[in-house]
């Protein structure tokens, strides 16, 4: 029994900073679901300082192309921080050439670590996007 809840506890995180401002921090992440603001989202999110752009086109890593990066380049980040899920799956780089070639840099991590570095980036008051696959 203290096995499964060990394994519910550690599905989900919750980030306790709540001092950042803004409305567009994480708060809280899990399998499949993140919570910005007061508001759960399900479905990919691209997510910046300014902006969050709910249903995103793709939900796995295997459905990415260079068009859904294109609303990325649009919002004129220093960098791209690309959660791909449970893993760490690297695009091509023919998907993230044009994001390259804008100076935009790109990370690409699972969808866990993007959270917590988005928010980290936020703090310190970076240029950062972040593009969350949660299919």
């Amino acid at each position: 029994m203290k096995c499964n809840k060990l394994r519910v506890y550690l599905s989900r995180m919750h980030f306790a900073q709540e001092d950042i401002g803004g409305e567009l921090i994480i708060r809280a992440y899990g399998e499949g679901v993140v919570t910005i603001g007061e508001k759960q989202y399900r479905r990919s999110i691209i997510l910046t300082r300014e902006r969050l752009i709910a249903d995103w086109r793709p939900q796995r890593p295997e459905q990415l192309s260079a068009a859904d990066f294109d609303v990325v380049r649009a919002q004129h980040p220093d960098i791209l921080l690309l959660g791909t899920g449970s893993g760490i799956h690297f695009p091509s780089p023919a998907l993230t050439a044009a994001l390259l070639q804008a100076g935009i840099g790109v990370e690409v991590m699972d969808t866990a670590a993007a959270c917590r570095t988005y928010n980290i980036l936020f703090a310190e008051q970076r240029n950062v996007a972040a593009a969350l696959l949660l299919g």
